[in-house]
């Protein structure tokens, strides 16, 4: 049997980042965190990389309804570019919709959520299908 190895995924967004974890092993993404865009969130989210373990980093790759890049897709880019240095691996996964799943996920658990717990939870939803890829 492989070795199981940690993966982190992220929602970045220019207020917060959600932040999810999985194991290649479980293959079960769980949101994680929500990390504030502060100037420390490259800090923040290499501590998570260096505590999870992690080998691998994959970010939600916006793009509009047409499947094409917007202003967004290249923020996200740039950000990425900013962790060329922590992690070796970064893989890009389509996070269309997972905003609106995550939301109607933590709905459907009927406690109160906050914008954050949606980033968090967009970041698992975003993992999940990297893993089930």
């Amino acid at each position: 049997m492989a070795n199981s190895q940690s993966i982190v995924a992220l929602d970045v967004g220019e207020k917060r980042i959600g932040v999810a974890v999985a194991d290649t092993s479980i293959r079960i993404a769980v949101a994680y965190d929500t990390i504030d865009v502060d100037g420390n969130e490259l800090e923040a989210i290499t501590r998570v990389i260096v505590s999870e373990g992690a080998d691998t980093i994959v970010i939600g790759y916006p793009r509009n309804q047409a499947g094409e890049p917007t202003a967004q897709t290249r923020f996200v880019e740039k950000f990425a570019t900013g962790l060329k240095d922590t992690i070796k691996n970064i893989v890009f996964q389509d996070e269309s919709l997972t905003s609106v799943l995550a939301e109607d996920r933590l709905k459907s658990y009927k406690k109160p959520y906050t914008k954050g717990d949606i980033d968090a939870q967009a970041a698992a939803i975003i993992l999940q299908d990297y893993l089930e890829g």
